[in-house]
């Protein structure tokens, strides 16, 4: 037994082989191989401490191995990645009615969702795109005589501004982070970039500081500091100050803001800001699952405002949302609606229509992809026309339902109905392998064992055999259909001992091999081999 329970068994992570069934085995075949083992290595039946303490180790094991192989879900992805597949997280989430061919695609899925999700957490890439597109020649035309002219009679319409911002993030250590950011502004002929570089440290589990450096051909140099710290387990503080370098000199800048948990789903916040444009801003957000409200009030120079939102969220497969808002303050006055949906599994597109005074009238269509953002602010005309706010309202609908008709779900039954076929022909392949291999596998199954001493002699039939029965040990020492023992006494074996110390002894089996009948003696020093022909039952004796 000893010799059974040394450190490459305990360690094996074949579950099959740790069994002892073939791949291809049946419920029945687990449970029984199972049931074999458990007796063998129950640890109630070793007073050993040291062979105790392994045989608990295997015991565990096998009961591993076997609540595995007998869970058709768990044991379809052990079938392709092996044991490292079920530490996976995301593979539990899969419905449980499914087959295991649907099971291994829906799992290669999640594993490559798990690969992009660590990607991306290590660089965490982030970008804004945004074109500003002017189309006020829509709606607010020049003197009739304008159309006299050539090219006058179609709208003119100019792409007057556009920004492009782009951020990665590096992990330096489990601690460290460092983050690299740029962006490309240009409006009416006029720009610039800037690139940033920074250092954030974390500190403690309640917060982390960040430094920043900052260069550009608009704004110069600038140098700031960032920190972040939970107070209580519902108060966080953050602080930022930064220097502005310029041909004007240096500007100062600081902003504080305290949050605070109000309940389960509000979060109230106050921000305090010094420089430029100094600031005093007080919001409460409250986010449910089937909406998102936002009240905000702030004084400050320039801009003093009162501002409220509300988001309802659809509980539908496209995670629809619509909203609307008001702004009012110094400025003027703006009103906003729009909506959103989830179009693709990584796309969500939205459309907000702005009515404002003096603003004018705006359409903005946002496209999320990932986590990048494309941003399109159209504006339409600076004066309040019914026929303006109709058309921004009527038209990005009646475009989203012909492309939805037209181009997204033609497009999305030709990928569903290529996923299926591509499910339907590995089905089918792996019908045709699992079919091929049950044909082709060869099982050995040790119906009987017994080692010791026979009695054959009829003079000798006054003695008492002296044997035991060893068919689970032996079992449980063949691999691949065969059973191979060396030129060695057999008493050695795992789970066989000596019954009859100084007396001669052999080993008596009865095995099936490929549905027939085999059987052999062999003494106990002899090698044995099974299966071999010669050992086969002949059915007429």
């Amino acid at each position: 037994m000893a010799s059974a329970l040394d450190d490459d068994e305990i360690g094996n992570d074949d579950y099959y082989s740790l069994l002892n069934v073939r791949r291809e085995a049946t419920q029945e075949e687990l449970k029984a191989a199972y049931r074999r083992l458990c007796m063998l290595y129950h640890p109630d039946k070793h007073r050993d401490p040291e062979l105790k303490r392994q045989a608990e180790q295997l015991f565990n094991l096998v009961h591993e191995a076997y609540e595995v192989l007998s869970d058709p879900q768990a044991r379809a992805i052990y079938d392709i990645y092996g044991k490292r597949g079920l530490d996976v997280e995301g593979w539990e989430v899969v419905e449980r009615k499914r087959t295991p061919a649907e099971i291994r695609e829906e799992y290669e899925r999640l594993q490559r969702e798990r690969e992009e999700r660590r990607l991306q957490q290590r660089t965490n890439p982030k970008g804004t795109i945004s074109v500003g597109i002017d189309a006020t020649d829509l709606f607010d035309r020049y003197e009739e005589d304008y159309e006299d002219m050539v090219g006058g009679g179609v709208p003119h319409m100019e792409i007057n501004k556009m920004h492009i911002s782009q951020s990665i993030e590096a992990p330096l250590t489990r601690r460290d982070t460092a983050i690299l950011s740029g962006s490309l502004s240009t409006h009416n002929g006029n720009g610039g970039g800037t690139i940033n570089f920074a250092l954030r440290r974390v500190t403690s589990a309640k917060g982390w500081g960040e430094v920043e450096l900052g260069a550009g051909d608009t704004h110069g140099p600038l140098f700031g500091m960032k920190i972040f710290r939970n107070l209580t387990p519902r108060f966080f503080v953050t602080a930022q100050c930064g220097l502005q370098f310029s041909s004007r000199g240096v500007r100062p800048g600081v902003t504080t803001v305290l949050a605070r948990h109000l309940d389960k789903n509000t979060m109230g916040y106050l921000q305090w800001r010094w420089g430029v444009q100094s600031s005093m801003n007080t919001s409460i957000v409250r986010d449910t699952k089937s909406s998102h409200f936002t009240f905000a009030v702030q004084l400050g120079i320039p801009h003093t405002f009162m501002m409220m939102s509300y988001q309802y969220k659809f509980q539908d497969e496209d995670q629809t949302k619509i909203k609307g808002s008001v702004k009012s303050g110094f400025f003027g006055t703006v009103v906003e609606y729009g909506a959103e949906r989830k179009i693709s599994r990584h796309s969500v597109l939205g459309a907000t229509v702005s009515v404002g005074v003096p603003q004018g009238i705006s359409l903005k269509i946002k496209l999320n992809r990932a986590s990048q953002t494309y941003f399109f602010p159209i504006h339409l005309t600076d004066q309040l026309l019914p026929s303006a706010v109709f058309y921004a309202t009527v038209g990005p609908l009646v475009f989203y339902l012909a492309m939805q008709q037209l181009i997204i779900r033609p497009y999305m039954r030709a990928q569903k109905e290529q996923d299926l076929e591509k499910q339907r022909e590995s089905s089918a392949s792996n019908i045709a392998k699992k079919k091929q291999e049950a044909e082709a596998s060869v099982s050995l199954i040790i119906l009987n064992a017994w080692y010791g001493k026979f009695v054959t002699d009829n003079s000798r039939k006054h003695e008492r055999a002296k044997v035991i029965d060893v068919t689970v040990p032996l079992q449980c020492l063949v691999k691949d259909s065969k059973l191979i023992l060396t030129e060695a006494t057999k008493s050695g074996l795992p789970g066989f001992y000596d019954p009859c110390v100084g007396e001669e002894k052999s080993l008596k089996v009865l095995y099936q091999f490929r549905g027939v009948m085999h059987q052999v003696l062999s003494g106990d020093t002899e090698p044995l081999r099974i299966p071999k022909q010669s050992h086969r039952i002949d059915a007429d004796t």
